[in-house]
């Protein structure tokens, strides 16, 4: 059995869990939030047998240090009570570029190859990196392997990965199509394979990955074809805060016309915008509540959100041809009946349907819950993007179980 530790570090957030493998048990998860803020918060789950055992305090942490030692003193305690030894460490990398195209074994000179490519996720990749850098100073005796989100979608042709621009953008300033949330589709799609009983290889999915941050995914033989997001994580679906596809002109015109620097352009169009810019919340659970109560602002956002998800469905069915699957995850693929409902209604002609009470039903990890002569299967399937970069962790250090 190895024990990989999973860090997920963010620009204000440390997220961390234990998986141990080959079993794909979790042994402990937790997180420290609201770093450098007043109010941070430090949670904790142990995890053992059936039983768990959540604890959870408010606490300020000046920095990711301050937040470090507190997750370095969990792990002792945990390890030690448990009489287990990590084996690696595994990071979730938001941003690899062309550089990195599966995961790595971090060197000090490959930590400083991908701060080289901050320029292409200045809101990710400094944090990704000084949790990187903190863990491998804490921790200098395991092994610690990158796991990057853009990495599942190397394998995109280049006519959807492309955009078209002029050459120098392309081969000079690296712009084209790299996409994210890959560890998450890449988990949907090995799930997918196994509740459908095929090879992966043979199978052709849409997966929507439908949480605050958002992506559809087209999978063809078991890998990414085509992806929502972008050069950035910022294209591509209607978001919780970020507007997702926007005519190019509007920031070059805010900036000509209204004297609006890119800073700030930046800023509102991550942070200020989507669903939050819409009806003034980016928790879907109470826009769908308020839409429900006739509110126009949610029931807008509501009808916007749908509306492009169906626009990616369609757009993937064609691209794909056939189609076996389309699989929801994510906080609100995962729970929102309404919206796997409303991003489904209509499609009957393209053989996809749902079955309704299925959907309303459904509290399992992984459901169908397409109807018996949907001849397209809908599924919803729990993400668990750290059990899927332990395993990559442990593909690419070759342990063996």
């Amino acid at each position: 059995m190895k024990h990989i530790l999973v860090l997920n570090c963010g620009s204000s957030s440390i997220k961390f869990k234990i998986v141990a493998l080959p079993a794909a048990t979790t042994l402990l998860a937790g997180a420290v939030t609201g770093i450098a803020q007043e109010n941070g918060k430090h949670q904790l789950t142990r995890y053992s047998g059936d039983k768990l055992e959540n604890s959870e305090e408010t606490a300020e942490f000046k920095d990711h240090a301050a937040a470090f030692e507190t997750v370095q003193r969990d792990l002792t305690a945990a390890l030690q009570q448990a009489d287990l030894t990590l084996d690696a460490i595994g990071h979730r990398v938001v941003h690899g570029g062309t550089a990195f195209i599966e995961p790595v074994q971090l060197t000090p000179a490959l930590v400083e190859q991908i701060a080289e490519l901050e320029y292409l996720a200045p809101q990710h990749l400094p944090a990704n990196l000084q949790g990187i850098r903190l863990c491998m100073a804490l921790f200098d005796e395991l092994p610690q392997v990158a796991v990057f989100d853009t990495a599942f979608h190397h394998n995109m042709p280049d006519y959807a990965y492309r955009y078209p621009v002029p050459e120098q953008w392309f081969s000079e300033f690296g712009i084209r199509r790299y996409g994210f949330h890959g560890s998450s589709h890449q988990y949907i799609a090995g799930k997918a394979a196994e509740m459908l009983d095929k090879p992966l290889d043979q199978l052709n999915l849409i997966t929507l990955h439908l949480g605050n941050g958002d992506s559809a995914c087209a999978i063809r033989q078991g890998k990414s074809m085509d992806t929502s997001m972008g050069f950035t994580p910022l294209e591509g679906l209607m978001m919780g805060s970020r507007s997702g596809d926007l005519d190019a002109s509007i920031p070059l015109y805010l900036q000509q016309r209204h004297g609006m620097s890119a800073d700030e352009i930046a800023r509102q169009l991550n942070f200020d915008s989507g669903l939050q810019a819409i009806c003034g919340s980016h928790d879907m659970r109470e826009i769908i509540e308020r839409a429900e109560m006739n509110d126009a602002r949610a029931r807008l956002a509501l009808e916007m959100f749908v509306y492009h998800v169906r626009k990616y469905i369609g757009a993937y069915l064609v691209a794909l041809g056939r189609v076996d699957a389309l699989a929801f995850t994510g906080g609100i693929g995962e729970n929102a009946s309404l919206i796997r409902a409303l991003c489904c209604d209509g499609l009957e002609p393209f053989r996809l349907a749902l079955d309704k009470q299925k959907n309303v039903d459904n509290r399992d990890l992984s459901a169908d819950i397409s109807s018996a002569d949907s001849a397209i299967r809908v599924l919803v399937i729990a993400t668990d993007e750290e059990l899927q970069i332990a395993r990559e962790v442990c593909s690419s250090l070759e342990f063996k179980d």
